[in-house]
């Protein structure tokens, strides 16, 4: 078995899963005890105490900007004068500051006249500007250290450990208080404690919310949430804080919960002051629940059928119905074949087509989809006899093999550990190219290669056959020495002679992966609710904790409980409260939309994905879609791959999905589908080619109705139930039917209220 040293997930060991952390409201005399705390912190010490070079210069570097990626921590530096990232490197640093210019940037028998301290304060032009001032504890420390010698710590000072916050996890202020004390304690290798609060730098995820004093106060500078990342060496903390601006509490008399996942919710917005919304109507949930399990609309008479229905479990009822139906499996598949760059150009039209039919195959075999993950991870062999091999294919070098490895199955973004450490997160390059070297020794064997000049010179079309080699190294660029290959959080390298591919397989799907099940759980919640719990998705790091912890934890235990299966995790979201709300807010609602869907206390309302909405389309109108090399009749969803450009050749449903964002799956990042409305898109809606086709088709649901001698109400309330699942109101009809009646051509006026349908919000946005 391979040994698995996990340590816990950042944001997990950081307290983000633990309950929260309430924060003391502060009054004038706490703030002077703190500054008087603070002030005996910073103190200037007796010439005999040495400043630590390590403990105190570097901080003070990085908490004054010197060494960030806009100043000398730049990988070029600045001005002749570079320091490492955030004080990454601490003996360069040292030799930069003492050694390089012949040591004229200190002055030790003069420190006042050193340049770093005269920059600094601007007493000589400085492109960065001033940084501090002669009177403050950053000049007072820096210069006691160069007088006294600007030595090296000697002998070395025990590791700092961990960094111990107060308060912890997260902060929620409700006005009119407006600020809370912080501490932070660096405790070392020694077992010694120190009060560095005055040596910390705190860097706010949001600004405008919120500000850091150098006596250690939070004071806020507007209402919202942001989080204040704590760091000192390398260590850093994050602090998640919300102001709350004077709202009343709300009771719960109005809110049952389904399941354990409102109960949690509701916990939550009443911490917030955030009152949910009310329970979406039947039309709005029959509508939403087929768009996000199959992506489908209900059919006219699946619509009546439901609307009618007066079970009081007819939705939990309705959700069990569509986990079962053919094409949940063919929407799912399509989601996992965004990012894992299921895309012709890179996979050819076969390679497409096998692999899109083996995800949906497994999806609709409900397989636990750690053993996908493992499947997909230690596939080698024919890329046609073997479907999951084509996960190679698209990714063919080994620093995007794993960077795209932790996005998509763990939910992690490493990239910025390329060329430095990780700002912001956990991750080192020592992490970073330890773990590419799991995927140096990948290859291919061109089998049969037909280049399709005429359309892309970089495109191949054959079988392709993916191994390992046996040799093969990652270089470290900053040691020129071979990264022996890690596992990501854990703490030994693996044998060299292990199975590279099948290590990493067997340790994304084992239960004690601490990244895995979050990250599944967090792409679940992102498409059914409309943002992830953690969000972005895929960048589940420090500095973005999730929005409900205690939702996400729960989530992640109950998911492992029933098998880590993709639909008993859908169906636990859909019969929630939560998942079920409306989309409008409860009257005389003190909050913003973007707060309020922030923390889920209202639907999210979203568009339609241009497969969703082109399907959609076909199924109001009756017309089956066409697209070229594929058999007529072929949905959207059901489109293997992203319609390739092949010189002007793609027809009216491939420029639409195009338009409307449909992914190229280049990259391993749902960021590549772009919902974000545009001039082309009205344009295409309004006036376009399909538009034109199926409006005009001559056997289109139109023509099928108005030959059957239906009559306008009839008609009219036959399109309100096909396109947006709900009879037409009174003063819908009252608008509509006398207009249709008096034009001279029934035909067209038809044609014209199906348009101005198509187009309406309602039908255009999932609610």
């Amino acid at each position: 078995m391979l040994p698995l040293l996990l340590m816990p997930i950042a944001w997990a060991s950081a307290g983000w899963l633990l309950s929260i952390s309430a924060c003391i409201d502060v009054d004038e005399s706490d703030i002077r005890s703190s500054r008087a705390v603070s002030a005996t912190a910073s103190a200037p010490r007796g010439a005999q105490t040495p400043v630590s070079f390590v403990r105190e210069v570097v901080p003070v570097l990085t908490r004054s900007g010197c060494n960030s990626g806009a100043c000398h921590g730049n990988l070029n530096g600045k001005g002749g004068f570079k320091l490492s990232l955030k004080g990454e490197d601490l003996v360069a640093d040292y030799a930069a500051l003492t050694r390089e210019q012949g040591g004229r940037r200190l002055n030790v028998q003069a420190a006042e006249e050193s340049l770093l301290l005269l920059k600094a304060t601007g007493a000589v032009p400085h492109e960065g500007g001033i940084r501090f001032t002669p009177q403050s504890q950053e000049y007072a420390l820096l210069r006691r250290w160069i007088a006294q010698g600007a030595r090296w710590d000697n002998p070395p000072l025990p590791a700092l450990q961990r960094l111990a916050v107060s308060p912890t996890g997260e902060c929620v202020i409700h006005a009119p208080r407006d600020r809370f004390l912080l501490q932070v304690t660096a405790e070392f290798a020694d077992g010694t404690r120190q009060n560095v609060t005055h040596l910390v730098t705190g860097e706010f995820t949001t600004l405008g919310v919120a500000r850091l004093t150098p006596q250690g106060e939070v004071v806020r500078e507007g209402y919202g949430s942001t989080v204040l990342l704590i760091r000192y060496l390398n260590q850093v903390q994050p602090l998640r804080l919300v102001f709350v601006p004077a709202r009343p509490t709300f009771a719960a008399e109005d809110w049952t919960p389904f399941n354990e996942i409102d109960r949690l919710v509701f916990q939550r917005l009443q911490h917030l002051r955030l009152p949910p919304a009310s329970l979406c109507s039947d039309e709005v949930f029959l509508r939403r629940a087929y768009l996000d399990t199959i992506g489908l609309l209900p059919s006219v008479d699946e619509t009546r059928t439901f609307l009618a229905d007066r079970d009081p479990h007819k939705r939990s009822k309705l959700i069990e119905q569509l986990l079962n139906r053919p094409e949940f499996a063919e929407n799912w598949a399509s989601k996992w074949a965004d990012i894992l760059r299921v895309e012709e150009k890179s996979l050819d039209r076969k390679g497409v087509g096998v692999f899109q039919r083996w995800l949906a195959a497994q999806l609709a075999q409900d397989r636990p989809l750690a053993q996908i993950a493992q499947e997909i991870l230690q596939a080698t062999g024919s890329t046609y006899a073997h479907p999951p091999a084509n996960f190679w294919r698209a990714v063919r070098e080994p620093l995007a093999r794993a960077e795209a490895v932790a996005q998509v199955f763990l939910g992690v973004r490493i990239g910025c550990a390329r060329c430095h450490n990780h700002p912001f997160d956990r991750w080192t390059m020592d992490d970073y190219y330890q773990f590419a070297a799991l995927f140096v020794r990948l290859d291919y064997r061109i089998v049969e290669n037909s280049r399709r000049d005429r359309f892309d010179g970089h495109e191949f079309v054959g079988e392709q056959i993916v191994y390992q080699r046996r040799d093969g190294e990652m270089i470290h660029p900053r040691s020129g020495q071979p990264a022996p290959p890690r596992l990501l959080a854990t703490e030994t390298a693996l044998p060299p002679e292990v199975d590279r591919l099948g290590a990493v397989a067997q340790w994304v799907a084992d239960p004690a992966n601490p990244f895995f099940a979050a990250a599944q759980v967090n792409r679940v919640w992102k498409h059914l609710l409309g943002r992830g719990l953690v969000d972005p998705n895929d960048d589940m790091s420090l500095n973005n904790p999730p929005s409900h912890p205690d939702v996400l934890a729960w989530l992640v235990d109950d998911f492992r409980r029933q098998g880590g299966r993709l639909k008993p995790l859908i169906r636990r979201i859909m019969t929630s409260r939560t998942y079920q709300l409306a989309a409008t807010a409860p009257l005389g609602t003190n909050s913003t939309p973007a707060e309020r869907e922030l923390y889920h206390a209202q639907a999210i309302i979203r568009p339609l994905t241009a497969e969703e909405l082109l399907d959609a389309w076909s199924q109001v109108c009756e017309v089956p879609l066409v697209f070229r090399g594929y058999p007529a009749g072929l949905r959207a969803q059901q489109l293997p791959a992203p319609p390739l450009s092949r010189r002007n050749a793609d027809g009216p449903a491939e420029r639409f999905l195009k338009t409307f964002g449909k992914p190229d799956r280049l990259l391993t990042c749902e960021c590549e589908r772009s919902n974000d409305p545009h001039l082309l898109q009205a344009f295409q809606l309004l006036s376009g080619e399909l538009t034109h086709q199926m409006l005009t088709a001559p056997n289109n649901r139109l023509a099928r109705l108005l030959n059957a001698g239906r009559s306008d109400a009839e008609i009219l309330t036959e399109l309100y139930l096909a396109a947006l699942c709900r009879y037409p109101s009174d003063s819908e009809q009252q608008a509509i039917l006398p207009s249709v009646s008096r034009s001279p051509n029934r035909r067209q006026a038809w044609e014209d209220v199906l348009w101005a349908i198509l187009n309406s919000k309602e039908f255009l946005l999932r609610q």
